[in-house]
C-alpha cells in the first residue's frame, strides 16, 4: 500500500514542480499573441492586479494569515517593486520587441543570477560544474543579446566593424528582457526574507496588486488605446496569461521558493523556453538565427549543469574515488 502511495505521489509531485515553468512559456506565447493590440504596460498591469486579487482570494479561503507588522508590509512593498513592477514592466516592454521563444530564454536566465546571489546570501554552494554552468550562461546570452554581426565581426577578427554604443542595444528586447531576469532573480532572492514575517502565497498576491498599480499608472499616462483593438481572442489569452500564467504559476513558484533550494529550484526554469520556442514555433511561427540557435542551446545547458551541480559533483568524485581505490 505504501508502494502505490508512492507511485501516485511522484509524478503529482512532478507535475506540481513543473507545472508553473509550463504555465509562464505558454502565457508569454499568449501575451506575444495579443501585443500587437494592446499596449505593454497596460498588458503588465492585467497580468498583476486581477491574479493577485484571485491569490488572496484563495488565500482567505484556505484561511492564511494576513501580514499583521510593519516590516511585513516593507518587505512585500519591496518584493512587488522589484518583482511586481519592474519584471512585469521590462518583460512587456520587452516582448514588443523580441519573439516570446527567445524573450523567455532570457528571462530564464536568471537562474546564473540567482546562483550567484544565493551562493553569497544563504551559503549554497555553486561548485565547479556551477561555475561551468554560469561560464557557458554567460556565452550563451551574449550570442542571443549582441548583434549578429558584432559576433561575426569579432570572430573575423574585424573589431573596427563592432559599433560599440552599449545605450543602442537596450533599443533591443532581448536586453529589456534581460533586465527583467535580473529583476526576477532579485524577487526569488526576497521571498525568503519575506516569508519571515508573511505568508508566502498571501505576499505572492498583495505583492501583485502593489506591483500592478505603478504599471497602470504609467499606461494612463503615456499609453492610448489600450483595449479598443482586443478582440474575444486576445481577451482570452490575457485571461490565460493572468489566471494561469500569473496567479496559479506564481503561487505554486514562490510558496517552494520559501520551502526549498532556491537556486536549485530557479534552474528548473530552463523548462520555460522549452515551451515557450515549441509553442511559439507551432502558433506564432517563431525562428531563430544560427547564432541566437546556438545560445539558446548553451544557455540551457548552462541553466542544467546548475540545477545538477550537486549530483554531477558526488558522481565526479565517486567515481574518483573508486579509481583511487
Amino acid at each position: 500500500m505504501e508502494l502505490s502511495s508512492k507511485k501516485i505521489t511522484l509524478p503529482i509531485t512532478a507535475l506540481i514542480l513543473i507545472a508553473p515553468f509550463f504555465l509562464w512559456g505558454t502565457a508569454m506565447v499568449a501575451m506575444k499573441g495579443v501585443i500587437p493590440y494592446t499596449t505593454p504596460f497596460f498588458m503588465a498591469g492585467i497580468r498583476l492586479v486581477p491574479a493577485g486579487i484571485l491569490v488572496l482570494i484563495t488565500a482567505s479561503i484556505l484561511k492564511l494569515p494576513q501580514p499583521q507588522t510593519a516590516k511585513a508590509w516593507l518587505w512585500i512593498m519591496l518584493f512587488a517593486l522589484v518583482d511586481g513592477a519592474m519584471f512585469q514592466g521590462f518583460l512587456a516592454a520587452g516582448l514588443v520587441r523580441t519573439d516570446a521563444g527567445l524573450g523567455s530564454v532570457m528571462i530564464d536566465s536568471q537562474p546564473l543570477a540567482v546562483a550567484l546571489m544565493s551562493s553569497w546570501l544563504f551559503g549554497e554552494v555553486i561548485g565547479i560544474f556551477g561555475f561551468l554552468g554560469l561560464t557557458i550562461g554567460i556565452l550563451g546570452i551574449s550570442l542571443i543579446g549582441l548583434p549578429d554581426q558584432w559576433i561575426y565581426s569579432i570572430f573575423q577578427g574585424d573589431w573596427t566593424a563592432v559599433n560599440f554604443d552599449l545605450l543602442s542595444l537596450f533599443d533591443n528586447g532581448e536586453w529589456l528582457m534581460l533586465l527583467a531576469s535580473f529583476s526576477m532573480a532579485v524577487g526569488t532572492i526576497l521571498i525568503p526574507y519575506v516569508s519571515r514575517h508573511c505568508d508566502p502565497v498571501v505576499a505572492t498576491g498583495w505583492h501583485m496588486i502593489l506591483g500592478g498599480i505603478p504599471l497602470f499608472m504609467i499606461s494612463w499616462w503615456q499609453e492610448s488605446e489600450q483595449w479598443i483593438n482586443i478582440d474575444l481572442s486576445g481577451w482570452l489569452a490575457l485571461a490565460y496569461a493572468t489566471i494561469f500564467g500569473s496567479a496559479i504559476a506564481y503561487g505554486i513558484f514562490f510558496y517552494l521558493a520559501a520551502k526549498g533550494n532556491l537556486t536549485s529550484l530557479s534552474a528548473l526554469t530552463f523548462l520555460t523556453p522549452v515551451f515557450a520556442l515549441l509553442f511559439g514555433n507551432l502558433i506564432l511561427s517563431e525562428i531563430l538565427s544560427p547564432l541566437q540557435s546556438l545560445g539558446v542551446c548553451l544557455t540551457l545547458i548552462s541553466i542544467y549543469l546548475i540545477n545538477q551541480r550537486e549530483q554531477l559533483g558526488q558522481k565526479f568524485s565517486g567515481n574518483k574515488i573508486s579509481k583511487n581505490t
